[in-house]
């Protein structure tokens, strides 16, 4: 048997089976030493250049204005009033000891603003304004500060802190979501194959590639920015496609001791087969990803690079390390392997039988299947023509926590408006401040505006303006607007990070398009020389673009709608990038695993019909349990405390959930069935220009 390249790798690592598993075992211990000994260093980028709160941040930092670092308010609520001489000192005491600690460059005390003390005198605040950004400042020198003035709390006497400085110092530590997610994805693998070391196989190679990955990105971070959020997305992805594409072959390898083949030429043939698929799977996913970086979006640039990589290591693991270890447990996984296959047999069981009479019966009816399948999806896209684009704030976090107790009760002394401040920043001295001032304090939704507060050199001037309303409703969007375009004269720029976070969805809504059509262009172009079809590449994105609609659709109805008591709000600004970059890929996943079936049953038979009966019939168990697995993963996130994440999590479960359920069951056979051998159209100066990639040996 001539052998190609995945075949003589696989090759290679079963003989060389414990070397192999020695040399992935160095290297993440290397790693893992390396990056522990290193630390990580993850920095958020959410720089936005061209856009006014970026030029308001740009400004304040220049001139040192007190307004350039991020803040954290001290929120105090005393049923004797703050002006209690009992409450005045503690509360002074307190925020007197805050001064002076690291990452500190103010405090102001409520006792200094007439403003800051609500009018029935029981709730109050002070200001705690840091030395940079809340990205730069340490967490445990904000969670120090909070600590301390939170010695002024007593009977009657409650302190909370607030701001996003605040918000980032209180996030909980993960875990949980990741250890659900394996343990469902093991279950399954045991009813998939009947064995335990069959089903450990799949997960030992994701956790390895996992393992690595995150070690390469901590050290990475040392170097490069990365978001602090990017790890527990890069555990998302890696164990789901880990996993997934270690259960492709080893499907395969099943597939082929059944076949009456050895351990040893078994995983030869499955690594030649599915080996290949896996390759061009992946390098879909990778090319989706690297799709988001001409978003131009710093915070996302990491990330995306971040997941490649993960995606890189897990499909490297499955290639390299899985045929070790099969080389390690193949005698006992082929005696296992046959002797369930034996008493299936005795039972009168034919693999595949069922996923055959579901593809015979969409065969029969190929309109209605497509019409229904298809009506489903569009019915669940629609809400996402009105997604609203933000990020969540205090008010989005759990009851229980500091930061959502200071929202509340800031909303309740002072209004909604005032936990979210728009920044006006001019060039001038306060003479011309105090004419802009009183031109926002007589905008519609306003509820006031501070007098100007000059800079350190006296060259600009910050007005603050505090909406009437919440810092997520709409029309505090439309206040910005407004202000930009009608209110203020050319010169004046309004930042502050309410505007920030619409500048920053009005960047992702504006350069979408573009990110769109570099993924699916390249996307197709991969179809086209893998398939040598026209019609293919242009299914398989038009499904893809289906899927992801809806799923998109469900994230809209369940979070900026409040649908299954989930807190109303915004949909995270860089989810439908995320979201669409990878499902995309993923989704490319099941699509070349089954076209690739159909197609060498194409090439063996040159019946279109029985191709698509075939190619589901071999791919439809394995499809379903990888779809399976993907959504436990994936849906274990949902119960992570971050509204980010929980976004992630359904959003990716419900599009593989459609996407290997409804798509690849359902549209995939039916589209294929009236395609018939059209599918498989190339015009002949194309077909002559194509390079010839084979997927699947024929036989």
């Amino acid at each position: 048997m001539s052998m190609g390249r995945f075949a003589r790798l696989a090759s290679w690592s079963f003989r060389h089976r414990w070397y192999a598993l020695g040399l992935w075992a160095l290297v993440l211990i290397a790693i893992t030493a390396g990056s522990q000994a290193a630390g990580s260093d993850y920095r958020n980028d959410f720089s936005l250049p061209g856009t006014q709160s970026q030029r308001a941040s740009d400004l304040l930092a220049e001139h040192g204005s007190p307004q350039a670092g991020d803040t954290v308010r001290i929120v105090v609520k005393a049923e004797a009033g703050l002006r209690s001489p009992a409450v005045e000192r503690d509360v002074r005491a307190a925020l007197g000891k805050v001064k002076g600690m690291p990452g500190v460059a103010a405090v102001q005390v409520p006792y200094d603003d007439p403003a800051a003390i609500s009018e029935d005198g029981r709730i109050g605040y002070g200001t705690v304004i840091l030395t940079g950004k809340a990205e730069i400042v340490p967490k445990d020198d904000v969670r120090a500060v909070m600590d301390t003035a939170r010695t002024a709390a007593g009977p009657g006497v409650q302190v909370e802190a607030g701001g996003e400085a605040a918000r980032g110092a209180e996030e909980s530590e993960g875990g949980a979501a990741e250890g659900a997610g394996m343990l469902a994805a093991l279950v399954i693998l045991v009813l998939l194959f009947g064995s335990l070391l069959a089903a450990a196989l799949p997960l030992v190679t994701a956790l390895f590639a996992v393992g690595g990955a995150m070690g390469l990105i901590v050290l990475g971070s040392r170097v490069a920015t990365v978001a602090d959020f990017t790890p527990p997305i890069m555990m998302l992805v890696g164990l789901g496609v880990g996993v997934d594409y270690a259960l492709l072959i080893f499907y395969r390898y099943r597939h082929e001791l059944l076949d009456g083949e050895r351990p040893r030429e078994a995983t030869v043939r499955a690594l030649d087969a599915a080996g290949r698929t896996v390759f061009v799977a992946g390098c879909t996913v990778i090319i989706a990803l690297l799709g988001l970086v001409v978003l131009g979006l710093g915070a996302l640039q990491g990330v995306a690079l971040a997941v490649a990589l993960t995606v890189l290591v897990t499909m490297l693991a499955s290639l390299t390390l899985l045929p070790a270890l099969l080389g390690i447990t193949g005698a006992r996984i082929e005696r296992h392997v046959r002797k369930r296959a034996a008493k299936a047999a005795g039972r009168g069981k034919e693999p595949g039988a069922g996923w055959r009479r579901l593809a015979t019966a969409v065969q029969r009816y190929p309109v209605p299947a497509l019409a229904v399948a298809v009506l489903a999806l569009l019915a669940l896209s629609a809400p996402a023509l009105d997604m609203r684009l933000g990020f969540a704030d205090a008010g989005n976090d759990p009851a229980g926590q500091t930061s959502r107790q200071a929202y509340d009760l800031l909303a309740e002394g002072f209004g909604p408006g005032v936990n979210g401040p728009l920044i006006v920043v001019g060039e001038g001295d306060a003479a011309a401040g105090r004419g802009v001032r009183s031109l926002l304090a007589g905008t519609e939704g306003v509820a006031s505006a501070t007098p100007p507060i000059p800079s350190q050199d006296g060259r600009i001037y910050t007005v603050i303006v505090t909406p009437e309303t919440a810092p997520q409703d709409e029309a505090t969007g439309d206040l910005v607007h407004t202000l930009r375009e009608d209110v203020l004269p050319d010169g004046l720029v309004v930042g502050g990070s309410t505007a920030a976070a619409l500048d920053f969805a009005d960047k992702v809504s504006e350069r979408l398009p573009l990110f769109a059509a570099v993924v699916v262009g390249l996307s197709s172009l991969l179809l086209l020389v893998v398939f040598r079809s026209v019609l293919i590449p242009v299914k398989a994105a038009l499904l893809n673009l289906l899927g992801i609609g809806a799923a998109l659709g469900t994230i809209t109805l369940v979070f900026q709608y409040g649908w299954f008591g989930v807190p109303a709000g915004p949909v995270e600004a860089f989810i439908p990038v995320m979201i669409f970059a990878i499902v995309f890929g993923l989704s490319m996943d099941y699509e070349v695993f089954l076209l690739s079936r159909i197609h060498e049953e194409w090439i063996r038979t040159r019946d279109p019909a029985a191709a698509v009966r075939e190619g589901l019939a071999a791919t439809g168990q394995v499809i379903t349990a990888a779809g399976a697995i993907m959504i436990v993963v994936f849906a274990a996130f949902v119960l992570s405390p971050s509204r980010m994440l929980q976004q992630f999590g359904l959003g990716l479960a419900v599009a593989i959930l459609l996407d290997a359920v409804v798509i690849r069951c359902l549209i995939v056979p039916a589209a294929m069935q009236l395609l018939g051998r059209h599918a498989w159209w190339l015009p002949g100066p194309l077909a002559r220009r194509l390079p010839e990639v084979s997927l699947e040996r024929a036989g």
